[in-house]
């Protein structure tokens, strides 16, 4: 009888505790217990009796450490534990040493966690081998899992931390699939979901962590769990709050805090308040954001057992909090208490954290020593936990995440003055993953570690050894927190500091924070179509696109910023190489087509190519010279066959006008044949890159990564009946290729994440599968604009000219033709720039008229007229001629594109260079309004055009005029 009432009390706690309600829990488990220790009227009674116990000793500890009592969580599992091996319960002494390391984890002792974790994994194992794999050894391995990787996650060792939490998730995931779903086994998936997005934060890849924590959170709102549900929320939160969307993140915060309150969960409570007052803190609300942390702290300090890793937390909030409100002292008193806690519990990331805030506060007092003392410090944690991480591209979050470090070092070291060790940093802080991997990649380890043994300490003397060896001038560029430093070094030995010109920015009322926007304009401005972060297209300001003179004013804007500093250090021979290495937003600029004050573009006075890094640089060089060049043959692919899967949105890819007729004749020039259309297949194009020496690719690019790799962009191929034709970026990273050089003459190929090496994708992987030299496009130049300068640059080469120089005559070349920079400017040298043997003299290929493609639309027609109107100068000799295509009011969208047409055909530069735009438009529109005001708004923007170029308003205007 007593036996049956303590179950039903046991289960009744359960379902009180599946519902988050802890107290109720906490008072049935304890009636329980009281009737299961007075059972003893036989030994078989005693025994379940003692198991009921233990069981509920365990719950217990779960109640316990939800209601954040964690001594209370330890005697409870202790007593256990001691009951479960009393008896021989394995089950149950594995799920109080699961408990006793969660109470560890949340106390900061993570090395007891980890033990005790360990622990119950061996159990769990054990009772797999005896029993065969039982559900409940099944989920005490999940659950061990889970905690090792939360406990690994607290230690900064974030590979470890994905490795448990991705087996936990397996482990949960077969139950579900195998017995379904469960609240044990829904739970334990939760969990490791709820982990998986804390480190995927962690490592700053914020897409994937918001991913997993939707996910997770929708289990637990689904079960009820309502403490996991606040922590879900907040772990939302969190997420948002790294993408500096604070606002959304307070909104998470909220819904945290209020469960937390509800439920009595004041570790919960103190942490939410925390980490509002971190999000008030950056919209500038200091003195909401102390008191948040002011509460916080309080209750980190009031829990039974002080939350020491949580109290750390809440002083460097404090003292971040400070900082931001001037009060130096107290900020500093702040940062030393939570770094001496943080290296009390072997908190890696709070050290960091610590450390950083500490050398930022250094600086702002012109405490200088101390300062380097104190970010020279933090990069030692940086350096140490990156070496951790097996996975590469966590590698690049990681140090993506503590690119402050790097900066703050940068900024105390040039107020030394001392600029050489400034740019050993600056180098330092280009995610050295990269280099590392070409290394592990070389066919010639042993010389090119003796590249990396030197380290970043010898930084700049390779830097002018470079320089010196191929008689160019190299310019690195840092972008720190408020200012642009570059780096000039001559051939002659020469290495100069200056600082970017930011003072029309200011003259502006704008920032360094806006030098983004302002690449992404100038873009716009010469015709690219760029969108913002929600999708929308980027649209430019009537005194931001070209005037009647030639002149772009943010093309002129971004020549004032970055190359008007360090304009007398350029080399006056515009055959002299001049290597470009940008830093984060600026590999984006489209360095050709900046404008001086007399409307002369860059390229027309050098040449130019660009490096992730001088590292980089001297590693591909290193790999020119080591590939073997007995097989000559190029490969050619153009126009490959579009699987139906990517010609519906979101892509809605069409074939390329002219890229197959392209292909063909640079097939010709490079006498091979052309892989085009349906032969173009995936598995056809990766078998002849291996043995090809140069790879020409004219195919559309995305940026998607569809493997999940960490690596975005993709190559469309043509499908087979195994695959869509998408090429990866991480199948090109898993190649081992002898080209000596790659052309990806497609769409947005030069583009990716932008990280502090460069461009993330396409680019780097060719790179790191072997390939010393490579040119991409920085957005869709369009098929007959490609065609011409790829035409004329493989002229060069042939001729003996090296690759920058090869590149740089086809783009002046192509710039008498093409008036728009968007259709010349876009493809960039990346690398080594050596000649490259193409064995016989190429020759002039038969040029043809350039018309219209047959498929374009009415709308796509009027949008290419427009975009080259308001993009170029051709029309200024044509003025007068325009109002010739004044639409009347009965006109249809096909009479104005027909009349379009006609005009163009008798003006043969601006019908090419119309034909290009049409290539360059991607999916095209259908038109939607009625025709009299399709030809209404034609006019007004036709008229506007015009004025704005010169002209005298146009006399029939009024015909559509309503």
């Amino acid at each position: 009888m007593a036996q049956s009432e303590a179950d039903e009390l046991l289960n009744l706690g359960l379902e009180h505790y599946k519902q988050s309600q802890f107290r109720a829990a906490l008072r049935y488990w304890q009636q329980a217990l009281t009737l299961y220790r007075e059972i003893g009227d036989s030994l078989e009674d005693r025994l379940a009796a003692r198991q009921g116990e233990g069981n509920t000793l365990n719950h217990l500890g779960k109640a316990y450490h939800c209601l954040s009592e964690y001594q209370k969580v330890i005697d409870s599992h202790q007593q256990s534990l001691r009951i479960a091996q009393e008896i021989s319960d394995r089950v149950i002494e594995g799920d109080a040493l699961i408990g006793l390391g969660k109470a560890y984890d949340s106390l900061g002792d993570y090395q007891k966690a980890i033990d005790s974790h360990q622990q119950s994994l061996r159990i769990a194992q054990e009772i797999g081998d005896s029993l065969g794999d039982s559900l409940a050894s099944r989920i005490m391995a999940g659950n061990a899992l889970n905690g090792l990787g939360k406990a690994y996650y607290c230690l900064d060792e974030y590979q470890k931390a994905i490795d448990y939490h991705q087996q936990s998730l397996e482990i949960f995931q077969e139950i579900s699939d195998s017995l379904g779903d469960s609240f044990d086994s829904r739970q334990g998936k939760s969990d490791a979901l709820n982990n998986l997005g804390n480190t995927y934060q962690s490592l700053g890849n914020y897409a994937k962590a918001i991913e997993c924590h939707q996910q997770s959170l929708a289990i637990r709102r689904a079960i009820g769990d309502r403490l996991a549900v606040g922590i879900s929320l907040n772990n939302l939160g969190n997420v948002y709050y790294s993408q500096k969307d604070y606002h959304k993140a307070i909104e998470y915060y909220q819904q945290s805090l209020g469960i937390a309150r509800e439920i009595g969960d004041r570790s919960g409570e103190g942490c939410y308040l925390g980490n509002l007052g971190s999000a008030y803190k950056f919209l500038g609300d200091y003195h909401k954001a102390i008191d948040y942390h002011q509460q916080s702290l309080r209750i980190k300090q009031e829990i039974e057992i002080n939350d020491r890793r949580g109290e750390g937390i809440s002083l460097h909030n404090l003292g971040s909090a400070y900082f931001s409100l001037g009060d130096y002292s107290r900020a500093i008193d702040y940062q030393q208490q939570s770094l001496a806690i943080a290296r009390e519990i072997g908190d890696r990331l709070g050290e960091w954290l610590s450390l950083n805030d500490l050398g930022k506060v250094f600086l702002k007092t012109n405490q200088l020593v101390d300062a380097e003392e104190k970010l020279r410090a933090a990069l030692e944690i940086c350096e140490t936990l990156r070496s951790s991480l097996v996975n590469s591209d966590h590698q690049v979050s990681l140090f993506e995440t503590h690119k402050t470090t790097y900066r703050l070092l940068q900024q105390v070291l040039v107020v030394q003055e001392n600029y050489e060790i400034a740019l050993e940093i600056a180098e330092q802080g280009r995610t050295r993953i990269f280099a590392e991997l070409l290394r592990e990649r070389s066919s010639k380890p042993d010389e090119v570690m003796e590249i990396a043994n030197q380290g970043s300490a010898a930084t700049s003397k390779r830097a002018v050894q470079i320089a010196q060896e191929q008689n160019a001038t190299i310019v690195e560029y840092s972008i720190v927190e408020d200012d642009i430093y570059c780096w000039v070094i001559s051939p002659t030995g020469n290495i100069t500091f200056r600082r970017a010109n930011l003072t029309p920015l200011q003259a502006q009322n704008k920032t360094l924070t806006d030098l983004d926007d302002i690449i992404l304009k100038a873009r716009v401005s010469i015709g690219v179509d760029e969108r913002d972060k929600n999708g929308k297209k980027i649209q430019c300001e009537s005194n931001e696109i070209i005037d009647a003179y030639g002149r772009y004013p943010l093309l002129q804007l971004l020549y004032q910023i970055l190359i008007s500093p360090i304009a007398d250090l350029l080399p006056p021979d515009p055959h002299t190489p001049l290597i470009i290495i940008p830093n984060y937003g600026l590999f984006l600029v489209p360095f050709s087509a900046l404008q001086d004050a007399k409307n002369r573009y860059f390229i027309e006075h050098h040449t130019l190519l660009t490096a992730p890094s001088i590292e980089i640089l001297e590693l591909t060089h290193q790999r020119q010279q080591s590939l073997s060049r007995v097989n000559q043959s190029a490969l050619v692919v153009g126009e490959p066959t579009i699987d139906a899967q990517f010609t519906q949105p979101p892509y809605n890819l069409k074939p390329i006008p002219a890229a197959k007729e392209a292909a063909e004749a640079i097939a010709t020039l490079l006498q091979t044949q052309a892989i085009t259309g349906e032969m173009a297949t995936k598995a056809r194009i990766l078998n002849q890159m291996k043995t090809a020496s140069l790879i020409h690719i004219s195919a559309h690019g995305l940026l998607e990564d569809f493997h999940e790799s960490g690596i975005p962009g993709t190559i469309i191929l043509a499908p087979d009946n195994t695959d869509n034709g998408a090429l990866n970026a991480a199948e090109i990273l898993s190649l081992t290729l002898n080209a000596e050089f790659v052309v990806l003459s497609a769409c947005s190929t030069g583009k990716g994440e932008i990280t502090g090496d460069g461009i993330i994708g396409l680019s780097r992987c060719f790179i790191l599968a072997g390939v010393p030299s490579l040119i991409v496009s920085l957005w869709d130049m369009g098929a007959y604009s490609a065609k011409r300068v790829m035409i004329e640059f493989y002229q060069n080469l042939a001729q003996g000219d090296d690759k920058a120089t090869a590149l740089r005559q086809a783009i002046l070349k192509a710039k008498e033709y093409f008036s728009c920079p968007a259709d010349w400017a876009a493809f960039t040298l990346i690398g080594e720039t050596a000649p490259l043997s193409l064995g016989t003299p190429i020759p002039e290929p038969r040029r043809r008229t350039m018309v219209f493609p047959s498929e374009s639309t009415p709308q796509e027609i009027r949008d290419a007229f427009f975009n080259l109107l308001e993009t170029s100068n051709l029309f200024s000799k044509h003025l007068p001629s325009l109002e010739q295509l004044i639409a009347q009011s009965t006109d249809t969208p096909q009479d104005i594109a027909q009349r379009i047409e006609q005009w163009c055909e008798s003006r043969p530069t601006i019908q090419a260079n119309m034909a290009n735009k049409l290539s360059q438009m991607g999916a095209g529109g259908t038109d939607s309004q009625p025709d009299a005001d399709i030809a209404a708004e034609f006019n007004q923007r036709l008229e506007k055009n015009r004025i704005r170029l010169g002209s005298p308003p146009a006399s029939s205007m009024n015909q559509t005029e309503k």
